[in-house]
Protein backbone atom coordinates (compact mmCIF):
# COMPACT_ATOMS: atom_id res chain seq x y z
CA UNK A 1 0.00 0.00 0.00
CA UNK A 2 1.12 3.46 -1.04
CA UNK A 3 0.15 6.00 1.51
CA UNK A 4 -0.73 9.71 1.01
CA UNK A 5 1.41 12.07 0.89
CA UNK A 6 2.84 13.55 4.09
CA UNK A 7 0.83 17.02 2.51
CA UNK A 8 -2.02 15.57 3.16
CA UNK A 9 -2.55 16.36 6.46
CA UNK A 10 -1.95 20.10 6.30
CA UNK A 11 -4.87 22.60 6.61
CA UNK A 12 -6.39 23.65 3.33
CA UNK A 13 -4.66 25.91 1.55
CA UNK A 14 -7.11 28.40 -0.46
CA UNK A 15 -6.60 29.16 -4.04
CA UNK A 16 -7.92 31.53 -6.24
CA UNK A 17 -7.91 30.72 -10.15
CA UNK A 18 -7.67 32.79 -12.76
CA UNK A 19 -8.88 31.71 -16.41
CA UNK A 20 -10.60 29.04 -15.17
CA UNK A 21 -12.36 27.51 -18.13
CA UNK A 22 -9.66 26.92 -20.01
CA UNK A 23 -8.15 23.59 -20.43
CA UNK A 24 -5.60 23.90 -18.02
CA UNK A 25 -8.42 25.13 -15.62
CA UNK A 26 -10.08 22.43 -16.00
CA UNK A 27 -7.19 19.90 -15.36
CA UNK A 28 -5.84 21.73 -12.54
CA UNK A 29 -9.76 21.76 -11.06
CA UNK A 30 -10.27 18.24 -11.52
CA UNK A 31 -6.65 17.30 -9.96
CA UNK A 32 -7.74 19.21 -6.61
CA UNK A 33 -10.60 16.48 -6.16
CA UNK A 34 -7.85 14.69 -5.04
CA UNK A 35 -6.08 16.79 -3.19
CA UNK A 36 -7.97 17.71 -0.36
CA UNK A 37 -5.18 20.30 1.22
CA UNK A 38 -5.70 22.43 -1.45
CA UNK A 39 -9.06 24.18 -1.87
CA UNK A 40 -10.55 26.40 -4.59
CA UNK A 41 -12.13 29.18 -3.21
CA UNK A 42 -12.37 31.60 -6.20
CA UNK A 43 -12.67 30.90 -9.77
CA UNK A 44 -11.78 33.66 -12.06
CA UNK A 45 -13.47 33.93 -15.64
CA UNK A 46 -15.43 36.31 -17.82
CA UNK A 47 -17.38 33.36 -18.66
CA UNK A 48 -18.87 32.38 -15.67
CA UNK A 49 -22.26 29.94 -17.07
CA UNK A 50 -19.02 28.11 -18.78
CA UNK A 51 -17.51 27.53 -15.42
CA UNK A 52 -20.57 26.79 -14.05
CA UNK A 53 -21.11 23.89 -16.71
CA UNK A 54 -17.77 22.88 -15.98
CA UNK A 55 -18.25 22.19 -12.58
CA UNK A 56 -21.25 20.81 -13.45
CA UNK A 57 -19.55 18.07 -15.36
CA UNK A 58 -16.69 17.53 -12.87
CA UNK A 59 -18.95 16.67 -10.28
CA UNK A 60 -19.01 19.60 -7.90
CA UNK A 61 -22.35 19.73 -5.79
CA UNK A 62 -24.59 22.99 -7.09
CA UNK A 63 -25.07 24.11 -3.54
CA UNK A 64 -21.17 24.82 -2.99
CA UNK A 65 -21.14 27.13 -5.57
CA UNK A 66 -22.08 30.89 -5.78
CA UNK A 67 -21.76 33.63 -7.93
CA UNK A 68 -20.21 36.81 -6.95
CA UNK A 69 -19.93 40.53 -8.40
CA UNK A 70 -18.26 42.26 -5.31
CA UNK A 71 -15.25 41.44 -2.59
CA UNK A 72 -17.82 41.27 0.57
CA UNK A 73 -20.19 38.64 -1.10
CA UNK A 74 -16.94 36.35 -2.27
CA UNK A 75 -15.28 36.22 1.18
CA UNK A 76 -18.76 35.91 2.46
CA UNK A 77 -19.04 32.42 0.06
CA UNK A 78 -15.53 31.50 0.49
CA UNK A 79 -16.02 31.34 5.22
CA UNK A 80 -19.37 28.94 3.92
CA UNK A 81 -17.50 26.69 1.93
CA UNK A 82 -18.94 27.33 -1.20
CA UNK A 83 -16.62 28.03 -4.48
CA UNK A 84 -17.01 31.72 -5.81
CA UNK A 85 -17.17 32.44 -9.07
CA UNK A 86 -16.39 35.79 -10.27
CA UNK A 87 -16.04 37.85 -13.48
CA UNK A 88 -13.22 40.08 -12.92
CA UNK A 89 -10.76 41.60 -10.48
CA UNK A 90 -13.12 43.67 -8.93
CA UNK A 91 -14.94 40.91 -6.78
CA UNK A 92 -12.33 39.84 -5.43
CA UNK A 93 -11.30 39.68 -1.58
CA UNK A 94 -7.67 39.02 -1.21
CA UNK A 95 -8.43 37.59 2.46
CA UNK A 96 -9.97 34.48 1.66
CA UNK A 97 -6.71 33.64 -0.63
CA UNK A 98 -3.47 32.25 -0.36
CA UNK A 99 -2.24 31.46 -3.32
CA UNK A 100 -3.39 32.83 -6.86
CA UNK A 101 -2.31 30.64 -9.66
CA UNK A 102 -2.81 32.98 -12.82
CA UNK A 103 -3.44 30.81 -15.69
CA UNK A 104 -5.83 33.80 -17.98
CA UNK A 105 -2.99 33.91 -20.37
CA UNK A 106 -3.29 37.88 -20.65
CA UNK A 107 -0.57 40.13 -19.81
CA UNK A 108 -2.69 43.35 -18.80
CA UNK A 109 -5.01 41.30 -16.82
CA UNK A 110 -2.49 38.83 -15.66
CA UNK A 111 -0.32 41.01 -14.61
CA UNK A 112 -2.78 43.18 -13.02
CA UNK A 113 -4.65 39.87 -10.82
CA UNK A 114 -0.60 38.74 -10.22
CA UNK A 115 0.46 42.27 -8.46
CA UNK A 116 -2.59 42.72 -6.35
CA UNK A 117 -2.15 39.58 -5.13
CA UNK A 118 1.56 40.01 -4.53
CA UNK A 119 0.43 43.17 -2.31
CA UNK A 120 -1.94 42.10 -0.70
CA UNK A 121 -0.35 38.42 1.01
CA UNK A 122 -0.70 36.25 -1.36
CA UNK A 123 2.05 33.83 -3.19
CA UNK A 124 1.41 33.51 -7.06
CA UNK A 125 2.04 30.30 -9.03
CA UNK A 126 2.61 31.97 -13.23
CA UNK A 127 0.53 29.37 -15.61
CA UNK A 128 0.82 32.68 -18.11
CA UNK A 129 3.68 32.25 -19.41
CA UNK A 130 2.85 35.38 -21.47
CA UNK A 131 2.70 37.19 -18.22
CA UNK A 132 6.56 35.94 -17.12
CA UNK A 133 8.03 36.97 -20.57
CA UNK A 134 6.93 40.99 -19.81
CA UNK A 135 7.39 41.12 -15.87
CA UNK A 136 8.36 38.35 -14.57
CA UNK A 137 11.58 40.08 -13.41
CA UNK A 138 9.71 42.60 -12.00
CA UNK A 139 6.68 40.47 -9.96
CA UNK A 140 9.66 38.14 -8.56
CA UNK A 141 11.25 41.07 -6.95
CA UNK A 142 8.04 42.13 -5.62
CA UNK A 143 7.56 38.91 -4.15
CA UNK A 144 10.72 38.64 -2.69
CA UNK A 145 10.49 42.09 -1.42
CA UNK A 146 6.97 40.73 0.30
CA UNK A 147 8.68 37.29 1.69
CA UNK A 148 6.06 35.95 -0.41
CA UNK A 149 6.54 33.12 -3.56
CA UNK A 150 6.27 33.91 -7.07
CA UNK A 151 7.01 30.31 -9.03
CA UNK A 152 6.03 29.15 -12.74
CA UNK A 153 3.19 26.46 -12.35
CA UNK A 154 4.41 22.46 -12.75
CA UNK A 155 2.48 20.91 -15.54
CA UNK A 156 3.54 23.08 -18.06
CA UNK A 157 6.73 22.54 -19.78
CA UNK A 158 9.02 25.98 -17.88
CA UNK A 159 8.59 24.65 -14.50
CA UNK A 160 9.23 21.24 -15.28
CA UNK A 161 12.36 21.88 -17.69
CA UNK A 162 13.77 23.65 -14.39
CA UNK A 163 12.58 20.86 -12.17
CA UNK A 164 15.11 19.16 -14.42
CA UNK A 165 16.88 21.51 -14.12
CA UNK A 166 17.21 21.90 -10.65
CA UNK A 167 18.08 17.65 -10.25
CA UNK A 168 21.10 17.95 -13.14
CA UNK A 169 22.54 20.45 -11.48
CA UNK A 170 22.57 18.51 -8.11
CA UNK A 171 23.85 15.42 -9.31
CA UNK A 172 27.18 17.74 -11.07
CA UNK A 173 26.25 17.47 -14.35
CA UNK A 174 27.07 19.62 -16.83
CA UNK A 175 24.51 20.66 -18.97
CA UNK A 176 25.05 21.63 -23.03
CA UNK A 177 21.43 22.40 -23.87
CA UNK A 178 17.88 22.11 -22.42
CA UNK A 179 14.74 22.05 -24.20
CA UNK A 180 11.82 20.39 -24.81
CA UNK A 181 9.20 18.95 -27.87
CA UNK A 182 7.08 20.24 -29.82
CA UNK A 183 3.21 20.10 -28.24
CA UNK A 184 2.79 17.31 -31.33
CA UNK A 185 4.80 15.06 -32.63
CA UNK A 186 4.92 14.02 -36.25
CA UNK A 187 4.04 10.32 -36.53
CA UNK A 188 5.32 8.77 -40.02
CA UNK A 189 3.42 6.16 -41.31
CA UNK A 190 6.33 3.91 -42.96
CA UNK A 191 3.48 1.84 -45.17
CA UNK A 192 2.74 5.65 -46.61
CA UNK A 193 5.38 7.89 -46.44
CA UNK A 194 2.41 10.15 -44.96
CA UNK A 195 2.98 12.55 -41.77
CA UNK A 196 0.40 13.43 -39.59
CA UNK A 197 1.14 16.31 -36.88
CA UNK A 198 -2.19 17.07 -34.81
CA UNK A 199 -4.43 15.90 -37.46
CA UNK A 200 -2.87 17.18 -40.68
CA UNK A 201 -1.29 14.80 -42.57
CA UNK A 202 1.13 15.61 -45.58
CA UNK A 203 2.90 13.12 -47.98
CA UNK A 204 7.00 12.86 -47.13
CA UNK A 205 7.67 9.78 -48.33
CA UNK A 206 11.67 11.35 -48.56
CA UNK A 207 11.38 10.65 -44.67
CA UNK A 208 11.27 7.18 -45.14
CA UNK A 209 14.98 7.13 -46.19
CA UNK A 210 15.87 9.39 -43.47
CA UNK A 211 15.02 7.52 -40.35
CA UNK A 212 18.86 7.55 -39.34
CA UNK A 213 21.12 10.71 -38.98
CA UNK A 214 24.10 9.17 -40.70
CA UNK A 215 27.18 10.93 -40.68
CA UNK A 216 25.79 14.29 -41.96
CA UNK A 217 23.83 15.11 -38.85
CA UNK A 218 22.91 18.80 -40.23
CA UNK A 219 22.55 17.66 -43.52
CA UNK A 220 20.08 15.30 -42.78
CA UNK A 221 18.14 17.04 -40.63
CA UNK A 222 17.92 20.02 -43.18
CA UNK A 223 15.85 17.42 -45.66
CA UNK A 224 14.24 16.31 -43.09
CA UNK A 225 13.29 19.48 -42.09
CA UNK A 226 12.24 19.97 -46.51
CA UNK A 227 10.24 16.71 -45.94
CA UNK A 228 8.01 18.38 -43.34
CA UNK A 229 7.86 21.74 -44.65
CA UNK A 230 3.79 21.58 -45.03
CA UNK A 231 3.40 21.68 -41.35
CA UNK A 232 3.74 24.35 -38.85
CA UNK A 233 6.39 22.47 -36.66
CA UNK A 234 7.75 26.45 -34.62
CA UNK A 235 5.29 28.31 -32.70
CA UNK A 236 5.32 31.53 -30.25
CA UNK A 237 4.44 29.52 -27.60
CA UNK A 238 7.43 27.25 -27.86
CA UNK A 239 9.34 30.57 -27.52
CA UNK A 240 7.44 31.87 -24.81
CA UNK A 241 8.36 28.81 -22.97
CA UNK A 242 11.85 28.77 -23.46
CA UNK A 243 12.23 32.58 -22.61
CA UNK A 244 10.94 31.57 -19.12
CA UNK A 245 13.62 29.06 -18.56
CA UNK A 246 16.33 31.30 -20.14
CA UNK A 247 15.62 34.14 -17.90
CA UNK A 248 15.92 31.91 -14.59
CA UNK A 249 19.31 29.83 -15.83
CA UNK A 250 21.10 31.92 -18.13
CA UNK A 251 20.87 30.14 -21.08
CA UNK A 252 19.86 31.57 -24.39
CA UNK A 253 19.01 30.48 -27.98
CA UNK A 254 21.94 29.03 -30.06
CA UNK A 255 19.68 31.04 -32.96
CA UNK A 256 16.92 33.38 -32.80
CA UNK A 257 13.93 31.46 -33.85
CA UNK A 258 15.59 28.07 -32.17
CA UNK A 259 16.77 25.07 -34.44
CA UNK A 260 13.80 23.29 -34.79
CA UNK A 261 15.24 19.90 -35.53
CA UNK A 262 12.97 16.95 -36.50
CA UNK A 263 14.30 14.03 -34.70
CA UNK A 264 13.67 11.09 -33.08
CA UNK A 265 14.77 10.71 -28.80
CA UNK A 266 17.46 8.04 -29.32
CA UNK A 267 19.33 10.81 -31.62
CA UNK A 268 19.08 13.89 -29.07
CA UNK A 269 22.42 13.65 -27.71
CA UNK A 270 24.24 13.35 -31.30
CA UNK A 271 21.72 16.38 -32.42
CA UNK A 272 22.29 19.24 -29.41
CA UNK A 273 26.30 18.47 -30.03
CA UNK A 274 29.01 21.14 -30.51
CA UNK A 275 28.91 21.71 -34.15
CA UNK A 276 32.74 20.50 -33.38
CA UNK A 277 31.67 16.88 -32.56
CA UNK A 278 29.28 16.52 -35.55
CA UNK A 279 25.78 18.57 -33.61
CA UNK A 280 24.57 21.60 -34.51
CA UNK A 281 25.13 23.96 -31.87
CA UNK A 282 27.18 27.02 -32.21
CA UNK A 283 27.16 27.86 -28.19
CA UNK A 284 26.94 26.33 -25.46
CA UNK A 285 24.31 26.12 -23.31
CA UNK A 286 21.21 27.03 -25.35
CA UNK A 287 17.60 26.34 -25.19
CA UNK A 288 16.04 24.78 -28.07
CA UNK A 289 12.75 22.85 -29.36
CA UNK A 290 12.45 19.60 -31.55
CA UNK A 291 9.39 17.69 -33.69
CA UNK A 292 9.52 14.33 -32.38
CA UNK A 293 9.59 11.77 -34.75
CA UNK A 294 8.04 8.49 -34.42
CA UNK A 295 6.50 5.91 -36.36
CA UNK A 296 3.09 4.48 -34.88
CA UNK A 297 3.27 2.69 -31.91
CA UNK A 298 6.34 4.09 -30.43
CA UNK A 299 5.82 6.08 -27.41
CA UNK A 300 5.84 9.87 -27.77
CA UNK A 301 7.68 12.79 -26.00
CA UNK A 302 4.38 14.22 -25.25
CA UNK A 303 5.94 18.12 -25.21
CA UNK A 304 8.41 16.61 -22.87
CA UNK A 305 11.51 18.31 -21.59
CA UNK A 306 14.86 17.36 -21.99
CA UNK A 307 18.84 18.14 -20.59
CA UNK A 308 22.05 17.42 -22.56
CA UNK A 309 24.93 17.08 -20.65
CA UNK A 310 28.65 16.22 -21.11
CA UNK A 311 29.68 12.27 -19.59
CA UNK A 312 32.39 11.75 -18.06
CA UNK A 313 34.03 8.25 -17.50
CA UNK A 314 33.50 6.38 -20.96
CA UNK A 315 33.28 2.93 -18.77
CA UNK A 316 30.41 4.62 -16.68
CA UNK A 317 28.44 6.16 -19.50
CA UNK A 318 28.75 2.92 -21.83
CA UNK A 319 27.08 0.94 -18.95
CA UNK A 320 24.67 3.84 -18.88
CA UNK A 321 24.10 3.00 -22.52
CA UNK A 322 23.59 -0.48 -22.55
CA UNK A 323 20.55 0.03 -19.85
CA UNK A 324 18.92 1.79 -22.57
CA UNK A 325 19.63 5.56 -22.14
CA UNK A 326 20.52 8.48 -24.66
CA UNK A 327 24.18 8.63 -25.10
CA UNK A 328 25.23 10.35 -28.32
CA UNK A 329 27.55 7.60 -30.90
CA UNK A 330 31.16 9.19 -29.48
CA UNK A 331 30.27 9.02 -25.81
CA UNK A 332 30.71 12.45 -24.89
CA UNK A 333 26.99 13.73 -24.73
CA UNK A 334 24.06 11.63 -22.62
CA UNK A 335 20.53 13.16 -22.91
CA UNK A 336 17.93 13.12 -19.70
CA UNK A 337 14.50 13.48 -20.57
CA UNK A 338 11.40 13.65 -18.92
CA UNK A 339 8.35 12.35 -21.43
CA UNK A 340 5.67 14.34 -20.33
CA UNK A 341 3.75 17.67 -18.41
CA UNK A 342 0.54 16.98 -17.26
CA UNK A 343 -0.71 20.10 -17.21
CA UNK A 344 -3.01 20.79 -13.85
CA UNK A 345 -2.30 17.49 -12.96
CA UNK A 346 1.27 18.40 -11.55
CA UNK A 347 0.26 22.12 -10.25
CA UNK A 348 -0.60 21.23 -6.72
CA UNK A 349 3.10 20.48 -6.22
CA UNK A 350 4.13 24.14 -6.98
CA UNK A 351 0.70 25.01 -4.49
CA UNK A 352 3.07 23.49 -2.03
CA UNK A 353 6.18 24.55 -3.08
CA UNK A 354 5.07 28.26 -2.59
CA UNK A 355 3.68 28.24 0.74
CA UNK A 356 6.50 26.42 2.05
CA UNK A 357 8.67 29.00 0.72
CA UNK A 358 11.04 26.81 -1.28
CA UNK A 359 14.24 28.86 -2.74
CA UNK A 360 13.80 28.93 -6.33
CA UNK A 361 15.40 30.97 -9.38
CA UNK A 362 14.35 34.29 -10.62
CA UNK A 363 13.77 35.76 -12.95
CA UNK A 364 16.41 37.98 -14.97
CA UNK A 365 16.57 39.87 -18.28
CA UNK A 366 19.04 37.92 -19.46
CA UNK A 367 16.95 36.69 -22.72
CA UNK A 368 13.94 38.55 -24.13
CA UNK A 369 11.33 37.37 -26.22
CA UNK A 370 11.16 40.27 -28.95
CA UNK A 371 8.83 40.84 -31.80
CA UNK A 372 10.15 40.61 -35.96
CA UNK A 373 7.79 41.60 -38.37
CA UNK A 374 7.87 39.00 -41.24
CA UNK A 375 6.42 41.43 -43.83
CA UNK A 376 6.60 45.22 -44.13
CA UNK A 377 3.52 46.58 -41.51
CA UNK A 378 1.87 50.07 -41.82
CA UNK A 379 0.87 52.92 -39.58
CA UNK A 380 -2.20 51.68 -37.73
CA UNK A 381 -1.65 47.94 -37.14
CA UNK A 382 -3.42 47.00 -34.75
CA UNK A 383 -1.23 44.03 -32.81
CA UNK A 384 -3.12 41.19 -31.11
CA UNK A 385 -2.38 37.93 -30.04
CA UNK A 386 -4.79 35.19 -31.23
CA UNK A 387 -5.13 31.13 -32.13
CA UNK A 388 -4.36 28.20 -30.17
CA UNK A 389 -0.16 29.13 -30.46
CA UNK A 390 -0.88 32.45 -28.88
CA UNK A 391 0.69 34.10 -32.32
CA UNK A 392 0.72 38.05 -33.49
CA UNK A 393 -0.22 37.88 -37.07
CA UNK A 394 2.55 39.46 -39.49
CA UNK A 395 4.84 39.10 -36.54
CA UNK A 396 7.73 36.53 -35.85
CA UNK A 397 8.77 35.57 -32.02
CA UNK A 398 12.42 35.50 -31.73
CA UNK A 399 14.82 35.55 -28.49
CA UNK A 400 17.34 37.95 -28.19
CA UNK A 401 19.49 39.61 -25.89
CA UNK A 402 17.67 42.21 -24.10
CA UNK A 403 17.35 45.41 -25.53
CA UNK A 404 15.93 48.40 -23.59
CA UNK A 405 14.40 50.08 -26.94
CA UNK A 406 12.75 46.90 -28.20
CA UNK A 407 9.61 45.90 -27.27
CA UNK A 408 8.59 42.64 -25.32
CA UNK A 409 6.17 40.30 -28.06
CA UNK A 410 3.45 40.12 -25.50
CA UNK A 411 3.29 42.98 -24.28
CA UNK A 412 2.01 43.89 -28.16
CA UNK A 413 -1.12 42.49 -27.14
CA UNK A 414 -3.69 45.36 -28.34
CA UNK A 415 -1.30 47.54 -29.25
CA UNK A 416 -0.67 49.74 -32.55
CA UNK A 417 1.21 50.93 -34.73
CA UNK A 418 2.35 54.65 -34.40
CA UNK A 419 4.71 54.38 -38.06
CA UNK A 420 5.40 51.61 -40.46
CA UNK A 421 7.81 48.50 -39.57
CA UNK A 422 10.08 47.06 -42.47
CA UNK A 423 9.73 43.57 -42.97
CA UNK A 424 13.13 41.80 -40.72
CA UNK A 425 12.58 44.76 -38.10
CA UNK A 426 12.77 44.60 -34.96
CA UNK A 427 9.39 46.40 -32.98
CA UNK A 428 10.56 48.99 -30.75
CA UNK A 429 8.78 50.66 -28.01
CA UNK A 430 8.76 53.69 -30.11
CA UNK A 431 6.99 52.17 -33.02
CA UNK A 432 3.75 51.42 -30.87
CA UNK A 433 0.71 53.40 -29.01
CA UNK A 434 -1.69 51.78 -27.15
CA UNK A 435 0.50 48.96 -24.80
CA UNK A 436 -0.57 48.32 -21.60
CA UNK A 437 0.79 51.35 -19.21
CA UNK A 438 1.06 49.47 -15.71
CA UNK A 439 2.57 46.23 -17.78
CA UNK A 440 5.15 48.27 -19.44
CA UNK A 441 6.06 50.15 -16.47
CA UNK A 442 6.62 46.92 -14.39
CA UNK A 443 9.04 45.54 -17.91
CA UNK A 444 10.61 48.55 -17.44
CA UNK A 445 11.07 48.41 -13.64
CA UNK A 446 11.87 44.56 -13.98
CA UNK A 447 14.94 45.10 -16.56
CA UNK A 448 16.05 47.46 -14.30
CA UNK A 449 16.64 45.50 -11.23
CA UNK A 450 18.78 42.78 -10.16
CA UNK A 451 17.21 39.71 -7.24
CA UNK A 452 19.45 37.17 -6.77
CA UNK A 453 17.24 34.98 -5.13
CA UNK A 454 12.86 34.10 -4.71
CA UNK A 455 13.15 35.35 -1.24
CA UNK A 456 15.77 33.11 -0.14
CA UNK A 457 19.21 33.24 0.24
CA UNK A 458 20.53 29.77 -1.56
Amino acid sequence: MILNHVSRTRAPLRVALTGANGGYGRTFLAQLALTPEIRPVVLVDPDIAGVRRMLDELGYPADRVAESADPATTARAVEQGQVALVASQDALDWTVIDVLVEACGRVAAGFGYASAALDHGAHVVMVSKEVDTVVGADLGARAAANGLSYLPGDGDQPANLLRLVDWVSAVGLDIVALGKSGEYDLELDPATGRVTQAGVTVEAPALLDLLELGDDVAGTLARRAEAVRGLKRAAAADSCEMTVVATRTGTSADVEAMHYPVARIAELADIYAAREDGGILNNDGVVDVFSALRLPGEASFAGGVFAVVRTGDPTVWELLRGKGHVISRDGKYACIYWPYHYMGVETPLTVHAAVDRVPALPARWTMMLAARAAEDLAVGTTLRVEGHHHEIAGVAPVMIDPADAVAPYYLLDGARLARPVAAGSLIGLADVEGVDEPALAAYLAGTAATTTTNGDDR
